[in-house]
């Protein structure tokens, strides 16, 4: 990797710095748009004591969840966790901590975080449980909650297309948190479908400026289907 060339040739470079105790902001959402080598490249690592900023953790065997495996992850904050048996029971047992937060407001803590926001309000969770412990300011006659951004040592982010200098493209659905995550890194590493010359992607169509990448790796990707539903004729 040299001057504003930001490819790397291995998943070892693309994460080299990443140690034990690190908070990793992770795009995607259920199986669609993740990081699947940059995650997998994470379990051989073999750090531990990560907390994890993601919506959810995978599934058994795939995903964030192979990371529960060796019980790398201590802390999750996500706002969905029901398709994945051993997070339900490292959780249950007191191994896992959680924090569960609603799905807009942790895309809009990635995205504050990525903005230098150190917090903003919201009316969301008002009332309830996600409510605890937090300032609570009324505008407009309105309740409103004050919730802290995120950010992390590291980010990891699955894109469809990437130039050498870090301009991203996401793809339909794929998109999802990827373009919030990305912003929110120390560094910002890019797992890709297509990495194009300098000048071949139409601006008007770049979703993450290459100011926000560090590293970009070129992936082989699964897609694998969280659950497959068969009609019976």
């Amino acid at each position: 990797m040299s001057g504003f060339n930001k490819v790397v040739s291995s998943y070892q470079e693309a994460m080299v710095g990443l140690t034990d105790d690190m908070t990793i902001i992770a795009g995607g959402f259920g199986l669609c748009g993740i990081p699947e080598g940059l995650i997998s490249e994470i379990k051989h690592m073999g750090v531990k004591g990560l907390t994890i900023v993601s919506n959810n953790c995978g599934i058994d065997n795939f995903g964030l969840g192979i990371l529960l495996e060796d019980k790398q992850i201590k802390k999750m904050v996500s706002s969905y966790v029901g398709e994945n048996a051993e997070f339900e029971r490292q959780y249950l047992s007191g191994e896992l901590d959680v924090e569960l937060t609603p799905q807009g407001t942790l895309a809009e803590k990635m995205r504050a975080g990525g903005a230098g926001i150190p917090a903003f309000y919201t009316a969301t969770g008002v009332g309830t449980p996600v409510a605890e412990g937090k300032e609570v300011k009324q505008f407009n006659g309105r309740d409103y909650i004050l919730e802290e951004s995120v950010t992390g040592d590291f980010a990891i982010v699955k894109a469809w297309k990437a130039d050498r200098i870090g301009n991203l493209i996401y793809r339909d659905t794929a998109m999802n948190f990827n373009p919030m995550a990305a912003t929110a890194g120390k560094i910002t590493v890019v797992e890709v479908e297509e990495i194009v010359e300098v000048g071949e992607l139409d601006p008007n169509h770049i979703h993450t400026p290459g100011i926000y990448v560090n590293r970009i790796i070129k992936g082989s990707f699964e897609k694998r289907i969280e659950k497959i539903t068969l009609a019976k004729n």
